[in-house]
C-alpha cells in the first residue's frame, strides 16, 4: 500500500470515526433531556451522596486538562527541549478535556436554565463559585495560549508573548486543579476530604493523568502516520510519568499514614480503603500505578505497545482514585436522621446496579452511564474534528 493511500484510508477512518461519535453525543444529549425531563431521581444520586458519576467525571478531566496544559507550557516558560513538537496537540487535547469538564458539571445540574443564578447571587467566600470562575478564566487562556502558538508558526507572532502566554496557562492550570481541589478540602463534615494535602494531591493526579492521555494521543497519531515523533521523546514522556506516579502514591502514602497513624481520626478511612468498601479501586490504583512505574523505568519494557498501555492503566488508577475520594466522602455518614436518606425507590435497573455495589453507598444509574457515554462521545468528536481542521502538526 503506497503512502498516499495509506493516509487517504487514515482520512476516512478519521471522518467515520467523527460521524460516529457525533452520533453517540446526540445520544448522550437525548438522555439528558431525559433526565432533565423527569427529574435527578433517575439517577442513583440520593440526599446522603449528593455527587456521583457527573463529578467523578467532572474531577478525572480537569485533571487530565490541566496535565496536558503543564507538559506544554512548562518547556515554553523555562526555556528546556519539550516533548517533540506535541504542544500545539497537548493544548488542543486539554480545551477538549476542559470541554468535557464543564459539559460534565452541566449534566449535573437539575436545572441548567437556572445557571444564571450563579452569577446574579454569586457567593463569593464558596469555593465552588472560585471554581466556576477559576474554570471558565482556563479555558479562555488556553484558547488563547493555542491561538499564540499557531500565530507563532505562521510567522506572525511574538515569542516574549507566547512565552507570557505559557507562564500563564502553567498559573492557571495549577490553580484551576488547586481550587477543585478546595471544593472538597475545605469540607471540614466529610473525614476524607479534610486535608490540606488535597491540593498538591490533585495537581500531581493532574500531572500523572494529563501526560498520560498526551502520551496515549501523540502515540496514536503517530501509528496512524498523522505525526512524526522521535524515539527520544517518547522516552523522555516514558520516564516522566513513572516520576509522576511515584509521587502521586507518595502523597497517598503519605495522607494514609497520617489518618491511620494510632491515634488518629481517621483510621476507619484507611480500613475502608485497604479492606473494606472500596478496597477494589485502592487495589487496582495500586497494582496500576507500580506496573507503570516498572514499564517506565525498565529499559526493556519501554516499547511503544507497552508504554501505551502504561498510559491507560495511570488514566484508569486516577479514575479509581476519583471514585475513592467522591464515594469515600459519603460513604461514612455524618447524619443519623433517618429522614435524610428518605425519597423515591430506584428504577428497577437502577436497584440491580445499587445491589451490585454491595455496601457502596452510590453506585452510577444506567441513565448515569449513558449520559456519561455521550460526553465522552462529544469529547472524542471535538478532539478529532480538531486534529482534523486545525494546524496541529509539529512544523517540519
Amino acid at each position: 500500500m503506497t503512502s498516499d493511500t495509506t493516509k487517504t484510508s487514515h482520512s476516512k477512518g478519521q471522518l467515520i470515526a467523527i460521524v460516529v461519535a457525533a452520533v453517540v453525543a446526540l445520544g448522550g444529549i437525548a438522555l439528558w433531556m431525559f433526565q432533565l425531563a423527569g427529574g435527578m431521581v433517575n439517577t442513583n444520586m440520593r440526599n446522603l451522596d449528593a455527587w456521583g458519576l457527573y463529578i467523578i467525571m467532572f474531577m478525572l478531566f480537569v485533571g487530565l486538562s490541566a496535565g496536558g496544559l503543564i507538559i506544554s507550557s512548562v518547556p515554553k516558560v523555562f526555556g528546556i527541549s519539550g516533548f517533540g513538537g506535541i504542544s500545539k496537540i497537548a493544548i488542543w487535547t486539554s480545551i477538549c478535556c476542559t470541554i468535557l469538564a464543564i459539559g460534565f458539571v452541566v449534566v449535573d445540574l437539575g436545572g441548567p436554565t437556572r445557571v444564571w443564578h450563579l452569577f446574579a447571587y454569586a457567593n463569593m467566600t464558596s469555593p465552588l463559585m472560585w471554581d466556576i470562575i477559576v474554570l471558565s478564566l482556563y479555558l479562555i487562556i488556553s484558547v488563547v495560549y493555542l491561538w499564540a502558538t499557531l500565530r507563532i508558526e505562521a510567522g506572525k507572532g511574538s515569542a516574549v508573548v507566547l512565552r507570557v502566554l505559557a507562564a500563564i496557562a502553567l498559573i492557571a492550570a495549577v490553580a484551576v486543579h488547586t481550587v477543585t481541589a478546595w471544593i472538597f478540602g475545605l469540607q471540614s463534615a466529610h473525614e476524607f476530604w479534610y486535608t490540606a494535602l488535597l491540593g498538591p494531591w490533585f495537581v500531581s493526579s493532574a500531572l500523572l493523568s494529563g501526560l498520560a492521555l498526551v502520551l496515549i494521543v501523540a502515540l496514536a497519531l503517530k501509528k496512524t502516520g498523522t505525526i512524526e515523533l522521535d524515539t527520544a521523546s517518547i522516552t523522555k514522556m516514558a520516564k516522566l510519568l513513572g516520576v509522576f506516579t511515584a509521587i502521586d502514591l507518595y502523597f497517598f502514602a503519605c495522607d494514609l499514614l497520617t489518618a491511620g497513624f494510632p491515634g488518629a481520626g481517621g483510621s476507619q478511612i484507611v480500613a475502608m480503603l485497604t479492606s473494606g468498601p472500596l478496597a477494589l479501586f485502592f487495589w487496582v490504583e495500586l497494582i496500576f500505578g507500580l506496573v507503570t512505574m516498572c514499564i517506565a523505568f525498565v529499559p526493556s519494557l519501554r516499547r511503544s505497545g507497552l508504554i501505551v498501555t502504561a498510559a491507560v492503566l495511570s488514566v484508569l488508577a486516577i479514575f479509581c482514585k476519583r471514585i475513592e475520594l467522591l464515594i469515600g466522602g459519603f460513604q461514612q455518614a455524618n447524619i443519623s436522621y433517618p429522614a435524610v436518606s428518605s425519597g423515591p425507590e430506584l428504577s428497577g435497573a437502577g436497584q440491580v446496579l445499587a445491589n451490585m455495589g454491595g455496601s457502596l453507598i452510590y453506585t452510577p444509574s444506567p441513565l448515569e452511564i449513558g449520559v456519561v457515554v455521550g460526553v465522552l462521545a462529544l469529547g472524542v468528536f471535538l478532539l478529532l474534528l480538531g486534529f482534523r481542521a486545525l494546524p496541529l502538526k509539529p512544523v517540519e
